[in-house]
């Protein structure tokens, strides 16, 4: 993959932790002065460093057990990105691309279409890798940006957060996931004034409607 992305000329910065790959990295950038080979862990990777005011495009094939701080760390510099294409387990790229009221949806699903639009490119089996892993993996593409721009709310982390405390227990409801923040009965009232049950949800609601729960409950700074 480096050395395809190597190929066409713009500036390519890998990123590697691992040794042994770091050393055949090395070798392919003496054939590519615009290959930059960064040893470290891409969860510390500055990465508008490395953007040095310039857009940047991501790729990678993730170690599938931190899929999901990789993503959260890209998307912190999401204004910096125009797209991510990356190689994850099958079971997490169901979720980023989930929609409402399915099973796969979730928080992981909100944070992603908040920041981008994600789709399901290509499925690979795991005769497709050597040594090939026990799971499917897909390839998901992801286009910057996502409902954050439509949404245009003051503060996205805090947003986030109310997502994340929604979704808190699957199986309990949205005013009993709230109980903490939020008083049952003005919860209640606020999913009355969307038109939504009192027993409500937070895989019902798309990223849109949790945004509109988020101003009701006068939640979002002004």
């Amino acid at each position: 993959m480096t050395n395809y992305l190597a190929g066409s000329g713009f500036p390519v910065v890998a990123v590697e932790m691992d040794l042994p790959l770091i050393a055949r990295l090395r070798e392919l950038s003496a054939n590519f002065l615009n290959l930059t080979v960064l040893h470290g862990d891409v969860l510390e990777t500055d990465l508008a460093a490395i953007a040095a005011g310039r857009r940047v495009k991501i790729y990678g094939n993730l170690p599938y057990y931190i899929t999901s701080p990789i993503l959260h760390h890209c998307f912190q510099s999401a204004s910096l990105i125009d797209e991510i294409h990356v190689v994850i387990q099958s079971e997490v790229a169901f979720r980023l691309v989930a929609r409402p009221g399915t099973r796969d949806y979730g928080y992981l699903s909100v944070l992603t279409q908040y920041f981008a639009r994600p789709h399901i490119a290509l499925k690979l089996p795991p005769a497709a890798f050597q040594p090939p892993p026990e799971v499917g993996s897909a390839l998901v593409s992801m286009k910057l940006p996502g409902e954050s721009v439509k949404l245009a709310l003051p503060d996205g982390d805090q947003f986030l957060d109310f997502v994340k405390l929604c979704f808190a227990h699957k199986r309990k409801t949205l005013s009993n996931n709230l109980r903490g923040k939020v008083p049952p009965d003005r919860a209640k009232q606020a999913l009355a004034e969307m038109k939504l049950g009192a027993s409500a949800r937070a895989e019902e609601l798309s990223v849109a409607e949790l945004a509109k729960l988020f101003r009701t409950l006068e939640l979002a700074p002004t």
